[in-house]
């Protein structure tokens, strides 16, 4: 970057986070928040409050030395932009779940009305020098918008869901506009070779594209940089948060609770996409197929509610109510409980406690961009007695994290034969993975992430080399 340029950072909620550890799960605020530390900038994004007119006035405020500038937006907006195209319509598609995906024109209205006026708002604060570095799928037109204005900076995007296979893009209408808008950027970032080589694969069947050479594409009559950046999380603060207060206190908490018992933790948003259900039916079935080990186990899954107002979203709670339900009335006693099902955030340094006294950390998403919770885990875990990390190989995380027991999720059988081993595993074993793990974590970080990013958006034109593949 020129010494004289910014770094813009851009996304569709702006989340300051204060530093100390009260930040509840979500990674997505925590790596830019560490990005702009290191670079002199601003966040851009909408600030979460709705308003009766849009007027564009924007809010500014400094915290934890990130600046951030944001704006409102109307009732409608929300319905539309965020709810609707973003929520029901991109979300479920990207994930592989047609059969949740809403085509509604007036979601796609919205979202164009509400990318063309973040681009309107965000204009005149763009410097010529800066850099504008554009975060996920709620905002993939906004360079095309940006350039309709006349703004002529290098503009990144980066893409922390999956871009599904050319099969399930086409189902999307108007997916060949959609696609175009990329071309506006000069460098499309996603997690995973997988996800860049499924985007490649759109652009060479739907747009007559090309490949000119590793990393670049040609189509709809432009050039388009792409890369494979993995994300990651800041290891060295998170494995200190686990010497915090509230750390030690958690997991002296969950030590206490889990006496002569094996700790299963699992972490997640209350999503569709991140297995829930089929990871509650694969902890049944290792109840049902273990009962010498029943006693000895308590699994903890901790799921905030999340998009209530989505009717899935809804839907999905109550399924998983009635699941948590059923394993505790079939495998419970008067005097314990296998399951704990808790619909709660709490905050990262309570979390790192949780973690830290885990045996066995269940991230089993159907699909997902990449899976920080995966990589928090292993970062708070005790060197001298590490717990086994079970991960789903259809999260992006799985791409670096071999030495996790890697499992199918659709399938019960698998994730309790994974249990079952990472239960009985012996330490000189679960040291061995951990480190190997925990190496990968600390290299693979945000920093590394931010960086390579950086580097290839502010190379030279039609030379950027993606510095990371995941």
């Amino acid at each position: 970057m020129s010494p004289q340029g910014r770094l813009i950072v851009v996304s569709n909620r702006v989340n300051l986070p204060s530093g100390d550890g009260e930040e509840s799960v979500g990674g997505l605020a925590m790596a830019l928040a560490a990005a702009l530390k290191a670079y002199s900038g601003l966040w851009f994004g909408w600030s979460g409050r709705t308003t009766e007119t849009f007027t564009g006035d924007l809010h500014t405020e400094t915290v934890g030395g990130v600046t951030a500038a944001t704006i409102d937006l109307e009732e409608v907006d929300l319905d539309e932009y965020y709810n609707g195209y973003a929520n029901k319509t991109l979300w479920p598609l990207f994930h592989y779940r047609i059969d949740l995906a809403a085509f509604d024109r007036a979601f796609d209205k919205g979202y164009t009305r509400v990318n063309r006026r973040f681009a309107a708002t965000l204009a005149p604060l763009i410097r010529p020098d800066d850099v504008i570095w554009v975060h996920d799928y709620h905002l993939i037109p906004l360079a095309k918008e940006l350039r309709a204005l006349g703004v002529k900076n290098r503009i990144g995007f980066f893409l922390h869901i999956p871009w599904p296979a050319h099969q399930v893009m086409i189902n999307l209408p108007r997916h060949r506009q959609l696609v175009e808008a990329m071309f506006d950027y000069d460098l499309a970032g996603f997690q995973t070779a997988e996800h860049q080589q499924a985007f490649e694969e759109y652009v060479l069947n739907e747009a007559d594209g090309e490949v000119l050479r590793p990393g670049c594409l040609k189509g709809f009559g432009r050039v388009l940089e792409t890369g494979a950046f993995s994300i990651g999380i800041d290891a060295e603060d998170f494995a200190r948060m686990t010497h915090s207060s509230r750390a030690r206190r958690m997991r002296n908490l969950m030590t206490a609770a889990t006496v002569f018992r094996h700790l299963i933790v699992g972490v997640d948003r209350l999503d569709y996409s991140k297995g829930l259900e089929e990871r509650f039916l694969g902890f049944e079935h290792f109840l049902a197929q273990n009962p010498d080990l029943r006693r000895e186990v308590l699994m903890l899954q901790i799921a905030p509610v999340s998009r209530e107002s989505v009717e899935a979203y809804q839907e999905i709670r109550g399924r998983l109510d009635a699941l948590s339900g059923r394993i505790n009335g079939e495998y419970s006693d008067v005097d314990w409980a296998p399951f704990r099902y808790v619909n709660k955030n709490y905050r990262r340094d309570e979390l790192a406690g949780i973690y830290g006294a885990a045996r066995v950390g269940l991230v089993t998403p159907l699909r997902d961009g990449m899976n920080l919770v995966a990589k928090e885990f292993v970062a708070a875990q005790d060197p001298e007695d590490p717990g086994v990390l079970v991960l789903s190989r259809f999260a992006g995380a799985a791409r670096q994290m071999g030495d996790a027991l890697l499992v199918n999720p659709n399938s019960p059988e698998e994730v309790a034969d994974a249990l079952k081993r990472a239960i009985h595993m012996e330490k000189p074993e679960r040291i061995r993975r951990w480190e190997a793990l925990y190496d990968g974590v600390q290299r693979e970080d945000v920093t590394a992430w931010r960086d390579a990013f950086v580097a290839a958006l502010t190379a030279e034109p039609h030379t950027a080399r993606p510095a990371m593949a995941g």
